[in-house]
């Protein structure tokens, strides 16, 4: 009876998580690849086995971004939440947050891909959460915060460069 009772309750169990996934498949599946294209690419050919966390750190490796966009760019994101930051890849990925009393929670994507401070080595992709899931913002919004995120390099810049 004990037997039959919980192989019924796993079974159920079983239905109820299935049931978890819902919503619209084709859309979610468009949403995620939508991230994809968004995010960057860099660095992702040579991927890391689970053996190699207990080999000795390559000492000489050179971090390849401009310091002050890397800089800039943690200061201008200091408002969400920080998930991952690469210095060695340029990749800088904030959490869920809200800006300003928005409704909606945003995160975004910064990739550094160069060591001069230009905007063509700057990429930001920003989303914000609707309905479970990310959607881009508009290029205008990307756009705003790379200008801030230039705007500050250059201060740290000058900051750095010292009184003439």
């Amino acid at each position: 009876m004990h037997q039959r009772l919980r192989t019924a309750g796993f079974a159920i169990l079983c239905a109820a998580l299935a049931g978890c996934g819902g919503g619209d498949d084709a859309a979610r599946d468009m949403n995620i690849e939508r991230q994809r294209e968004n995010l960057p690419t860099a660095g992702m050919a040579e991927r890391e086995s689970f053996l190699s966390l207990f080999t000795p750190v390559d000492e000489s490796r050179e971090i390849n971004v401009n310091r002050n966009l890397w800089r800039a760019s943690l200061d201008v994101l200091s408002m969400f939440p920080l998930e991952a930051a690469d210095p060695f890849s340029g990749v800088i990925s904030t959490g869920w947050g809200r800006v300003n009393g928005a409704s909606a929670p945003y995160r975004a994507t910064v990739y550094v891909t160069g060591p001069a401070l230009d905007a063509r080595s700057l990429r930001v992709a920003v989303f914000r959460q609707s309905g479970g899931s990310a959607v881009a913002v508009s290029d205008q919004v990307a756009a705003q915060i790379e200008d801030a995120i230039l705007t500050r390099a250059r201060q740290f810049t000058v900051a750095a460069q010292g009184p003439r």
